[in-house]
């Protein structure tokens, strides 16, 4: 079928290398089977621990293994899109070296291929094993995307996926700075399916991705992909300025009929607050989308490389 290129990003994984890589070559008799090649691409993300030293190891028993080491660290969307760019394979396919992603699922997604699909996802239908409070924000992100954006994102999808050198070439058109990949995904479309899989809990060591680091790149694929939250502040301006001029209204026909005294400080202090707050609140939705486009048009490189073999 051709070259098969997987595409591995890692970030201080010194304790998984090996093992995904012993996982991988299972797959060698179907490769076989199926006429295909494979070249192995780790992505070092400039891990401070001994990620490199490994990945060479495998290097001098598999001519298969390639590296390309950064020299610092850019964050796992510029990995990605490194790896891309530096495959050759016809197919690439995406995979975290923690094992949450199963290389054992790599046949079943040829099948895919097969069928006329020009790539195949992976989802998870549980979340067994996560912190319930990062799970439910996680659930609730995905919704709100459905509803705030055109691009398909689908709950629980990994960047797992088997892809075309079509649909890769066209992910690398996108030369974006600020990446979403997930949302990239489903930008460039072309016909996608979708395998479900419970989730599986990393191999060894610990997670990279914090509460807030998930909070803060979960912001990133909004504003990258809907322009709604400017909505809801020309909205939020729109309804608090007819609201005004109703109470402007109200306040100067109880002058009229009732000839009140001025009072109720503490009500107007609260509503200056208020109204305070929400004019913060757009001013910081608009400032994201400047700080996008501001990192944007400096035009700097998505990585910068130290090492490559």
């Amino acid at each position: 079928m051709g070259l098969l290129s997987v595409i591995v990003p890692c970030y201080n994984e010194e304790e998984n290398i090996a093992l995904f890589y012993e996982e991988l070559i299972k797959n060698d008799s179907f490769f076989g089977e199926k006429g295909i090649e494979a070249e192995i691409l780790y992505i070092d993300d400039g891990s401070t621990d001994r990620t490199v030293e490994e990945v060479k190891k495998l290097r001098e028993k598999d001519g298969r293994v390639h590296l390309v080491s950064f020299s610092r660290n850019f964050g796992k969307e510029a990995a990605i899109y490194a790896g891309l760019e530096h495959c050759r394979g016809d197919y690439a396919v995406l995979m975290d070296v923690d094992l949450q992603d199963p290389p054992s699922l790599l046949p079943e997604m040829f099948r895919g291929l097969e069928e006329g699909y020009d790539s195949v996802a992976t989802r998870r239908v549980s979340r067994r094993g996560e912190p319930p409070v990062r799970s439910f924000f996680a659930r609730l992100f995905y919704k709100l995307m459905k509803k705030i954006s055109k691009t398909e994102i689908m709950d629980g999808a990994r960047d797992y996926r088997l892809m075309t050198r079509q649909m890769v070439n066209a992910i690398l058109s996108m030369q974006e700075y600020n990446r979403f990949t997930k949302g990239i995904f489903g930008w460039v479309g072309f016909r996608t399916k979708w395998l479900e899989y419970e989730n599986v809990e990393r191999a060894r060591g610990e997670t990279k991705w914090s509460f807030w680091k998930l909070l803060i790149y979960s912001l990133d694929g909004i504003t990258a992909f809907s322009t709604v939250p400017l909505m809801i502040a020309v909205v939020a301006g729109v309804l608090f300025c007819l609201l005004a001029f109703v109470m402007i209204l109200f306040i100067i026909v109880r002058k009229l009929i009732f000839g009140d005294p001025v009072s109720g400080w503490p009500s107007l202090v609260c509503i200056i607050l208020f109204l305070s707050g929400v004019q913060f609140f757009c001013t910081g939705i608009l400032g994201q989308y400047l700080a996008k486009t501001y990192m944007e048009v400096k035009r700097r490189p998505i990585y910068l490389i130290r090492e490559e073999i």
